[in-house]
């Protein structure tokens, strides 16, 4: 009995809000409302959006070599900076003459030969400081995490010689480029890639 009370009168109250709705806008005289409000907005069209094209490196040589050359000429082959320093890693012809490359010409019009000096001058770069990987990765020097990456990317700043007066002199030598750009800030930079699969070579040839 209660339960048929109660069903009718929530019925009665459905039909009353119901028809009630219908009331207001029968009630509403649309003649006399306006809407002052001026939208501004534009439509992009999708085809005019231009989606980002990320490159997601990995921690490993690759990934390193990529971000440095990134960081020295944004990985430009033609790039010549203004101290004579050429291609997508910047090596000066001092250098490449060491791996007899005397022709900078030939050098920053073949891709295939940059990428193998910078090859060969890591493997150089880490038979030279083998002994300093060996005593100070896992070490702070200026509160900075010593990993053989970080040392590799120094020595291609500033030369295997400078980094090994940097961390033998606990970080008091920081020698740094024309643009002022130092060991330990490549140091920090460039820390944790893993480099163990890069041989290193006493003397490594093109």
């Amino acid at each position: 009995m209660i339960f048929n009370v109660l069903k009718n009168n929530s019925l009665l109250i459905i039909i009353f809000l119901f028809s009630s709705s219908f009331n207001s806008y029968n009630d509403l005289n649309l003649d006399t409302k306006s809407v002052e409000t001026n939208l501004n907005f534009e439509v992009l069209n999708y085809f005019d959006v231009e989606i980002p094209n990320y490159v997601f490196l990995q921690r490993d040589f690759n990934g390193f070599k990529e971000l440095l050359a990134f960081k020295e000429s944004t990985g430009n082959y033609k790039r010549i900076n203004k101290f004579g320093y050429m291609g997508k890693f910047q090596f000066n012809l001092n250098t490449l003459k060491m791996y007899r490359v005397f022709n900078a010409k030939k050098f920053i019009n073949n891709p295939k030969l940059q990428e193998r000096v910078f090859l060969i001058n890591v493997q150089r770069n880490k038979w030279i400081l083998r002994k300093d990987i060996k005593w100070f990765v896992g070490t702070k020097i200026n509160n900075i995490v010593v990993t053989e990456s970080g040392i590799i990317a120094a020595a291609h700043l500033a030369g295997p010689g400078n980094v090994k007066k940097y961390l033998r002199s606990g970080g008091e030598f920081n020698s740094k480029d024309a643009f002022g750009t130092s060991i330990s800030m490549y140091m920090e930079y460039f820390k944790n890639y893993d480099l163990s699969m890069i041989e290193a070579v006493r003397k490594p040839r093109i």
